[in-house]
Order: structure tokens, then C-alpha cells, then sequence
């Protein structure tokens, strides 16, 4: 049997920065990967998904070329080269974690490991021991239990992202992140999208006002939306659904994407280490990352709290922390999320919608997009951000959409990690012309 001071399973952005961490403080780490490092963000989810982004976004400036004074562009979209340059950026990526794991501390083992006990876990024909284990095995695609004909394949995340062709009509199941972002992209692309969704509305995450506006920009583009609309079955056909007035719907359909969440990635051998789990929950886990069993810690999706690769990577931060006694300044209570669609979302904090329902007392401060001379130098008109404050003047969240959207909450989320009053972000100097005026201006209200 082996021995070392910290055993994590799985190398995703939770698990290898908790491992890079782990071996900079002097603990001797070992990491097991049954599949490729870097986990589903950077293999088949943030990274890829991102790449496709960009090449709809430059997409998107050549159509709009005419009002940027270039006339006459003529070009020709090569689905083959996109996957290529995505597997290029995911590749040189992989080669940069397999070398930060190279470190002298950490052993990387390529093979998938399973619980004996509460601290042994066997792979690859070995068995390992450490006091302290650390669960980062990610999560997986959902899916709805439908009939479908054999002939007929659904796709999910991963298969969009290494599509050899571009679908002529692409129904999307599922409005959350990964739906409107494949929406965003595949329209840009040239796809006649159509995205069916139980919901009332698309995007739970963000402001229901910021969730709509959102909407109806990519319906402008020619993205069509279903909402309140129940999938009763995938036929070779397309996908059939009851929209909200009872009626039953087809959509025909090329490709059928299901994109209705990830569920925390729990196995069977859980249960030989004793500490509770779910499949629908995941990994029970305390404001330490401690399961049950308290030695052992859960981070990332895999704790089904926050599936965010950032969430992941500072949840192993902190869990390391916790091992080795040491304090630390980290507030996993706020947590900033962007969805990159054309325009992209963020939001961090609490949104007017959870403000009305919790009976928080708020102030309600809006900025847009088409106010802002740098947005409208850059042809992006097309954006609102609402910063939400308590009467004291202390920031409860803020949520927009709209050229950068991501960047400006990023500005916000530092600010509230800090307790900085509204106040106090008014009075801090902003770059002038830039899209952080936007938040500025509404600071100002």
C-alpha cells in the first residue's frame, strides 16, 4: 500500500488547483484521472463552449461590417476549422495542467479511483492511504426519460462540441446556461435554432427582467423560443412538446440537443467510505467542504452547491486550507457566473426577483448599455445592468446583460467581497471612455 498526505480523486479545475495548492504548502499529493486532466470545463464544457463564442462573435462583427465602413466582405464558414482551433486551444491547455502536476509533490495517476475505506481508495491494481481525501469527480450531463426511436441520436454538450457538420435546425432542449449559450453560438453560425423550455422563463439564475431582455435579442437574431413548453417525446421527426395552451407541438429537427442541467457524479463505491450522498444532491458537504465523514472533503459539482469551475477551484483552496489549519479570506457565499451568449449575462449577489421574495428591503439602481459612449463606439447598444442595494447603501447583487457583462460583475463581486458601500463605488474613479461607466453611473443614482 501506498502512503501519502492527501489523496484527491478527480483532475478537474477543483481537483488540480487543490493538488498545485496542496504541493506548495509541503503536503505530498496523490491525484487520480480516469480521463483527460482538466475535467469537463476545460475538455467538453467552459473552455470549448468559449472557442465556439468567439468564432460566432467574429461572425457576428462581419455581419455587421457595413457599419463599421467595410463594405463587400464576402466569407465562408468551415465548421471543420472551428472544431480544429477548439481542439487546439483544449489541447494546449491539457499540456499546461499535465505540467503543473509535474510537481515534485504530486503523483498523477491516470486511472480512475475507487473507495476501499475511509481512507484507502484502490486504481490501476494499487491501493493508496492518506489522512485526508478530497472528492472532486465533477458532474454529468442530465437527461428527461423520453421514448426515441434507435435511428435517432440526441446529443448532448459534449457531442455539440465535436459535431463534424453544421445542423441545419437545431432544437435545443433547456434554457438554462449551456442551452442559451449553444443557442447564441449555432444561431451566429447559421443554424435555424429553436429552443423549447418548461420554464416560464429562460436563464433561472438571473433577474427574471435581465433573463427576458436577454431573450428577446436572440429572438431578434432568429433564435425561436418555447417557453413553458413540456418535451413528450424525440422522433426521428424532431421533438414533440405541449406549449403552455395545452397543444401538442412538433419541431423538426436535424440535430436534437438536450441541455436540461449536470447532476453531481457519484459512484457506487461512496458508500464504502460511509459518508452521505445522493445522486440527485451529491456529496453532503458542511461550510468546510467536510462530508459526513469528516477527513473526507467534497468540492466542485460534485457537492451539487455551485457548479462553476471557479466555485470548484476555490472550494479545493479553502478545503486545503481547512487540512492544513490555516485561515483564509475566501467568500464561497459570493460567487460571480457570466453566460457567454451574444450579448453575455453575469450576475453575483441577489437579484431583484430574490430580494421581492425574501422581503429584503432594496434600492433597485439601473444603468444601460446604449447610455454609454464606449458601448456605443464598439456597436454594442444592446444591454442593461441592475445593481440591487439595502438601505444602508450595502450591495446585495447586481445582474446585467449586454457587451462585457462579465467583467463589470467581476468589478462588483471584489467590491462585496470587501463590504465596499454603494457609496464608496461611486466615489472610485472609473476609466473614461470604458464599459465600467455603466456601473459607475448606476452607483450614482
Amino acid at each position: 500500500m501506498k502512503e501519502t498526505d492527501l489523496i484527491i480523486i478527480g483532475a478537474g479545475p477543483g481537483g488540480y488547483r487543490a493538488a498545485e495548492y496542496a504541493a506548495k504548502n509541503g503536503l505530498k499529493v496523490v491525484i487520480f484521472e480516469g480521463d483527460h486532466v482538466g475535467g469537463t470545463c476545460l475538455n467538453v464544457g467552459c473552455i470549448p463552449t468559449k472557442s465556439f463564442a468567439r468564432d460566432a462573435e467574429i461572425i457576428q462583427t462581419l455581419n455587421n461590417a457595413e457599419t463599421f465602413g467595410l463594405n463587400g466582405l464576402d466569407y465562408n464558414f468551415d465548421i471543420q476549422n472551428v472544431i480544429q482551433r477548439k481542439d487546439e486551444v483544449v489541447s494546449s491547455l491539457r499540456s499546461g495542467i499535465e505540467t503543473l502536476l509535474s510537481h515534485p509533490n504530486i503523483t498523477l495517476v491516470k486511472a480512475e479511483a475507487k473507495f476501499v475505506d475511509a481512507h484507502t481508495v484502490t486504481a490501476a491494481g494499487e491501493e493508496y492511504t492518506a489522512p485526508h481525501i478530497v472528492i472532486a469527480t465533477g458532474s454529468v450531463p442530465k437527461a428527461l426519460r423520453l421514448d426515441e426511436p434507435a435511428s435517432r441520436r440526441v446529443l448532448d454538450s459534449s457531442d455539440l462540441l465535436s459535431i463534424d457538420h453544421l445542423p441545419e435546425r437545431l432544437c435545443i432542449i433547456g434554457a438554462g446556461v449551456i442551452g442559451m449559450e449553444f443557442a447564441s453560438i449555432f444561431n451566429a453560425f447559421g443554424s435555424e435554432v429553436t429552443v423549447v423550455e418548461f420554464l416560464k422563463e429562460c436563464l433561472p439564475v438571473l433577474d427574471a427582467d435581465i433573463a427576458k431582455r436577454l431573450r428577446k435579442s436572440l429572438e431578434k437574431r432568429g433564435v425561436t423560443f418555447h417557453m413553458q413548453s413540456a418535451v413528450t417525446a424525440i422522433t426521428n421527426d424532431g421533438v414533440v412538446f405541449m406549449d403552455k395552451k395545452g397543444n401538442a407541438v412538433t419541431v423538426e429537427a436535424d440535430e436534437v440537443l438536450m441541455a436540461v442541467g449536470r447532476a453531481p457524479r457519484v459512484f457506487d463505491h461512496f458508500s464504502h467510505a460511509g459518508f452521505e450522498y445522493s445522486e440527485r444532491m451529491g456529496v453532503v458537504v458542511n461550510e468546510h467542504l467536510q462530508t459526513t465523514v469528516p477527513h473526507i472533503y467534497a468540492i466542485g459539482d460534485v457537492n451539487g452547491r455551485q457548479m462553476l469551475a471557479h466555485a470548484a477551484e476555490m472550494q479545493g483552496i479553502h478545503a486545503v486550507n481547512h487540512i492544513l489549519g490555516k485561515a483564509d479570506e475566501i467568500r464561497l457565499d459570493i460567487m460571480p457566473a457570466a453566460i457567454f451568449t451574444q450579448p453575455e449575462a453575469a450576475c453575483v449577489g441577489l437579484s431583484e426577483d430574490c430580494c421581492k421574495e425574501r422581503g429584503i428591503e432594496y434600492v433597485c439602481k439601473k444603468s444601460f448599455w446604449r447610455a454609454n459612449g464606449k458601448a456605443l463606439a464598439m456597436n454594442e447598444s444592446e444591454g442593461l445592468l441592475k445593481l440591487m442595494v439595502s438601505p444602508q447603501g450595502g450591495i446585495l447583487g447586481c445582474h446585467a446583460y449586454g457587451a462585457h457583462s462579465a467583467d463589470l460583475i467581476q468589478e462588483v463581486s471584489a467590491l462585496m467581497c470587501r463590504n465596499t458601500t454603494v457609496e464608496q463605488l461611486a466615489a472610485i474613479v472609473h476609466i473614461h471612455p470604458t464599459l465600467s461607466e455603466i456601473l459607475q453611473s448606476a452607483a450614482e443614482q
